[in-house]
């Protein structure tokens, strides 16, 4: 029977306490901002609700959420 590599026992084992912890796998996809269309699509959709009724709201929800990842890296 093929040995199963350490890494993945340390993984099965960290995912076991974690759910022991209560808590379960999540995975999110996001956009890649690297992508070369990325910045020019970020435009285009400012430029959607530019003058909108909800724009300052929108505007400030963003900002609110941009403060939030200070030390993510």
């Amino acid at each position: 029977m093929p040995t199963v590599p350490s890494s993945t026992n340390k993984v099965t084992r960290s995912r076991a306490r974690m759910r022991a912890a209560g808590l379960r796998p999540v995975q999110f996809w996001v956009p890649d901002t690297r992508l070369p269309g990325f910045a020019a699509e970020v435009r285009m959709q400012c430029l959607v609700i530019k003058g909108d009724s909800h724009e300052a709201e929108t505007i400030e929800f963003a900002e609110q959420a941009a403060e939030q990842i200070e030390g993510w890296v």
